[in-house]
């Protein structure tokens, strides 16, 4: 998928998260939303599975409010449900038993690909509102000729969110390569700061070592994706290994902060706007979050790519946004409820709505659509990798494999419990089941 081709070169990556989880109330009914017989019309009731993230919570209300407020026969309620394997497992078991919401948030790539989405999704690829959606969008939320799902959010990147304060007063500059950084953290550990902030607690979060170093994967081996498809590479072996390596030299060297098991992402993400810690390898959507904890967070905080081992090959792993999915048990009225909900998702409206609830984490992949120019510090770091053409997507973006267990495997790597080659093979053990049931040749 060429990102740069698509326009994200010529966007500003921003920032997400948001500042409170809300529900949706429900809208009363106006004096013309009568019957020809006087009596109040019924409305059409859907419901909405978002993660309870407070970006997604926030962005979800936003899109919801703007369509009910053109549709007025409509009353969208909003659900949340856990992030991460628990979530996964909700989403799945919502699918199985027939018990999926009308309307479902959930990730694009290859963890739609394990929820069977030919028979448990709608297929939209025939509605005309999908040909406003970015092309570089579609593949992630496709399946052979079908498509499932408009974008919920923005695009965004994964690597290292860091305080400048802490660097400008060590003298540190921005590393490039993996040995630049592992320098850094020597200096700030020495002036008495966390050099890497941890949030196990949020298992979830573990994984940005292994996920966010995919970009130096694909500049080692250009065609490492493909051959991982068709199970001629692993992760136990080079150059994907050095992502569990990395994770495992982070925590031996005593780098993390003292809580690391047990703190949570916003716990995190304070520690890194107090410079307690110096920084958090994040997903780019929680910028939006720390820029309230302090009046200068906006600007203090920035973002660099993962850094591999040659400097002149540095740059970003990026991701699509989550999409926004029909269960096939959605039928009659609220299918076609439903349907005008995504065709106002895919709309510079619905944009402007998530605009205004939260800081948009990067391009919105719905054509039309633009950024406001005054976006935080991170977003600007962010753009420099798209204008100079280092940036590539996700391994999720561009193989249908991924294990359902890498969090926990992390987590053990990343607390000593496990060797960064044991976890890299059992997490080939874990892909290959996963792929196994995908059905894919050469497994």
């Amino acid at each position: 998928m060429n990102f740069k081709k698509h326009g994200i070169a010529a966007i500003a990556i921003a920032a997400a998260a948001a500042l409170s989880a809300c529900s949706a109330g429900s809208l009363g009914s106006s004096d013309d939303d009568t019957t020809s017989g006087g009596a109040a019309a019924e409305k059409i009731e859907l419901s909405f599975l978002v993660d309870n993230t407070e970006t997604s919570q926030m962005t979800a209300q936003a899109i919801a409010d703007g369509f009910m407020a053109e549709n007025d026969d409509v009353e969208i309620t909003i659900e949340s449900r856990p992030g991460g394997a628990d979530g996964d497992n909700i989403v799945k078991t919502k699918l199985a038993t027939g018990e999926m919401n009308d309307i479902f948030m959930y990730n694009s790539g290859s963890l739609l690909q394990a929820l069977d989405p030919t028979n448990q999704l709608v297929d939209l690829s025939s509605e005309e509102f999908m040909s406003r959606v970015d092309e570089a969008f579609l593949p992630s939320v496709s399946s052979g000729d079908k498509v499932f799902g408009v974008p919920f959010g923005q695009a965004m990147a994964g690597g290292i969110l860091y305080n400048r304060s802490v660097y400008d007063d060590l003298g540190l500059e921005v590393p490039t390569t993996w040995d630049e950084f592992m320098a850094n953290n020597e200096k700030i550990k020495a002036a008495g700061i966390d050099p890497v902030i941890q949030s196990f607690g949020d298992t979830w979060t573990s994984q940005l070592f292994i996920l966010a170093d995919f970009h130096n994967v694909t500049q080692a081996q250009s065609d490492w994706a493909e051959k991982y498809t068709a199970n001629q590479a692993k992760y136990v072996d080079e150059p994907a290994i050095k992502g569990f390596q990395r994770l495992e030299e982070v925590a031996t060297a005593g780098y993390m902060n003292e809580d690391y098991a047990t703190a949570k992402l916003d716990q995190a993400l304070t520690k890194l706007v107090n410079g307690e810690g110096a920084h958090y390898p994040m997903l780019t959507f929680v910028v939006n979050t720390y820029v309230t904890l302090a009046d200068d967070a906006a600007e203090n905080i920035g973002f660099f790519a993962q850094p591999g081992d040659d400097a002149a090959t540095n740059g970003l792993t990026a991701w699509t946004p989550a999409g926004i999915y029909l269960p096939a048990t959605t039928e009659g009225e609220e299918l076609e409820a439903a349907k005008r909900f995504l065709d106002y998702v895919a709309t510079p409206e619905a944009c402007d709505a998530q605009t205004e609830a939260v800081t948009p984490t990067g391009p919105y992949m719905v054509q039309g659509c633009t950024l406001p120019d005054d976006l935080p510090q991170a977003v600007l770091d962010l753009q420099s990798y798209f204008d100079e053409g280092k940036a590539s997507p996700a391994l999720e973006f561009v193989s249908p494999v991924k294990g359902p267990n890498l969090e926990k495997i992390t987590v053990e790597v990343g607390s000593g419990i496990r060797s960064a080659a044991d976890g890299a093979k059992l997490y080939d053990q874990d892909v290959e089941k996963q792929a196994q049931q995908l059905g894919l040749e050469g497994w």
